[in-house]
């Protein structure tokens, strides 16, 4: 068995971590963190299996976590050296802990949601503003949090004006199935089980709440700062899966398919298509553009700005940190600068 797909077996305990396929003793060990059975952790999968690190001299070696707050937590023991987590963990894991955000994994605003359960979605869907005085299952200080609140706002609501109780999205997808709540915020792909499984109805995303809710590339500040070529070559083999599998649709579901039951999370093929269908991803030049800051404030500096600021309102942080005090365009730069990283980035083969 690959050993990238034990390591997603036993994801459930933190900072467990696995080596790739076999490769010669002269490439260089990379520490790559993610969290199993999502969509912007595909592209490790595909790299592995397609054993495109040592293409570009890496051995990576994974950290599987259960969520972004311990990921970053463990970076302070050097357990990770670069990787991939969500925009509101990436903003503490520079106040706490150094990590700079070097690119972005992908946009998921579509996929931020907030759900209703089949009993009571009929009721929202027709008069949003009888979730007045409603419970809302959340898992607060998240992008789910983020995205809920910007929904609210949407239907003339704010937070106060609800009951927000605190759960972790496996509670959350029990209560809404067995009929313990009737409002929940939740991210793909759990979002897809609970309208597979209990008939839930999305009301209404992130997006829709006009708001952006970006995915994380990250690296350790000191690792980073001490070895950039590496980033860069990380940076390149992640931007080179995603642009093989929007060139390969069909193998990269199937690739999806077996890569999130490994992780213990089943879905059907209408939903895995949508995944692909609702979370844009960035070519390298896309990815460029969005950091580009030679006009000022970047597109990204906007968006993770307003994480930041949701955060502040949460209580989760005291002050919203400057954004271009973590995230660093340099990296990405650096890959387009190398020819041969450049291309390798952009191969669709």
């Amino acid at each position: 068995m690959n050993r990238i797909k034990q390591a997603i077996l036993s994801a459930v305990a933190v900072g467990a971590t696995l080596g790739a396929h076999a490769q010669p003793t002269e490439l260089t060990e990379i520490k790559v963190s993610y969290q199993p059975a999502l969509y912007w952790a595909l592209p490790f999968f595909v790299a592995t299996e397609k054993n495109w690190w040592a293409e570009v001299g890496l051995r990576p070696v994974f950290s599987v976590f259960p969520a972004g707050v311990p990921q970053m937590a463990a970076a302070a023991s050097k357990s990770w050296d670069v990787g991939a987590t969500g925009s509101v963990p990436a903003v503490l894991g520079f106040l706490r802990f150094g990590i700079r955000t070097v690119g972005l994994s992908n946009d998921e605003s579509g996929t931020n949601a907030l759900m209703a359960s089949q009993a009571a979605a009929q009721q929202f869907v027709k008069n949003p503003a009888s979730m007045k005085g409603q419970t809302i299952l959340v898992t607060s200080n998240s992008t789910g949090d983020f995205a809920v609140q910007a929904c609210l706002r949407k239907y003339g609501l704010s937070k106060s004006d609800v009951s927000i109780r605190n759960m972790g999205q496996a509670e959350i997808i029990s209560a809404l199935s067995s009929g313990g709540g009737a409002l929940a915020g939740l991210w793909a792909p759990n979002t897809y089980q609970v309208e597979e499984k209990a008939g839930a109805v999305q009301l209404c995303s992130g997006k829709d709440g006009g708001v952006v809710v970006p995915g994380a590339l990250v690296a350790r500040g000191d690792y980073a700062q001490q070895n950039p070529e590496n980033v860069a070559k990380f940076l390149a083999v992640y931007l080179r899966a995603w642009s093989w599998m929007h060139a390969n649709r069909g193998e990269a579901i199937a690739m999806m398919r077996r890569f999130y039951e490994q992780g213990g999370t089943q879905v059907d093929d209408v939903s895995l298509q949508k995944e692909f269908a609702t979370r844009p991803t960035f070519r390298l030049d896309q990815q460029l553009a969005r950091m580009d800051r030679s006009r000022g404030d970047s597109e990204m500096d906007g968006w993770f700005s307003q994480i930041a600021h949701f955060m502040r309102g949460t209580g989760a942080i005291q002050n919203a940190p400057a954004s271009n005090a973590y995230i660093t365009e340099a990296y990405m730069k650096r890959v387009n600068a190398d020819p041969k990283l450049r291309e390798f980035a952009n191969r669709t083969n």
